[in-house]
């Protein structure tokens, strides 16, 4: 699947290549915004049994809706990791490029309250993506929304989302993540590549999360096993 959807991206690139800019931190973007961005904490969706069942089944849920120009999607997965802990690994941004497929760099440049402001570089193929993105941060309400920072160029058009944290309704040390974006690209992408590249952006997004949370939470709680093991 990896190798398929390097294909897909690639083909992306190449259709959406006639319209690219490079991206540039000492240019605005063309724009402030033409996705209505999402404003205080976001309300997720109400589940239905199946739904909860394929979650129980460490499934991720997904609904996507696309359009000429990107779409918009929201992914769901339940995580074996507490809140905190999945926090931590979707913070920690200069990791990123040994956890996320395709991001190879991913570079902080201001940090001022709850606005975070990250770097990002993708690359697929030969086609690089770079794009710069502000974060809205509240941990007291347990979301992170964001949108591109229009004080500088990307190469995408635009991108608003938002990541949601809750503690699993049955497990307070389990997790149920809620990522949702949308996303507009520059130039066209034909509609059955759109719809593919969506809805495996979209796994991948909540996939590395889950793996990496429930890795971190393993250690945390072998650490005073193994501590206790070497105690005279």
């Amino acid at each position: 699947m990896a190798s398929l959807l390097s294909l897909i991206l690639g083909l992306v690139a190449l259709s959406a290549g006639g319209d690219a800019r490079a991206a540039d931190a000492d240019s605005p973007h063309p724009h402030q915004g033409i996705v209505e961005p999402f404003r205080g904490p976001p309300a997720p969706p109400v589940l239905d049994p199946d739904q909860v069942r394929a979650l129980a089944r460490g499934e991720a849920v997904l609904t996507t809706l696309e359009n000429d120009g990107g779409g918009r999607g929201m992914a769901i997965q339940d995580i074996q990791a507490t809140p905190a802990t999945v926090w931590n690994r979707i913070l920690a941004f200069r990791e990123y490029s040994d956890m996320v497929n395709y991001v190879v760099e991913s570079e902080p440049y201001l940090e001022n309250g709850n606005d975070l402001r990250v770097r990002f570089v993708l690359k697929v193929l030969a086609f690089r993506f770079e794009y710069y993105i502000k974060h809205d941060f509240h941990p007291d309400q347990g979301y992170m929304s964001w949108t591109l920072d229009y004080t500088r160029e990307s190469d995408f058009d635009d991108s608003v989302g938002y990541w949601v944290v809750q503690p699993h309704p049955e497990d307070p040390n389990q997790s149920r993540l809620f990522y949702s974006i949308d996303m507009r690209t520059r130039g066209w992408m034909p509609g059955v590549i759109r719809s593919i590249i969506a809805r495996q952006g979209l796994k991948d997004a909540t996939r590395w999360v889950k793996r990496e949370a429930e890795i971190l939470q393993h250690d945390r709680k072998s650490a005073p096993a193994l501590l206790g093991s070497d105690s005279p």
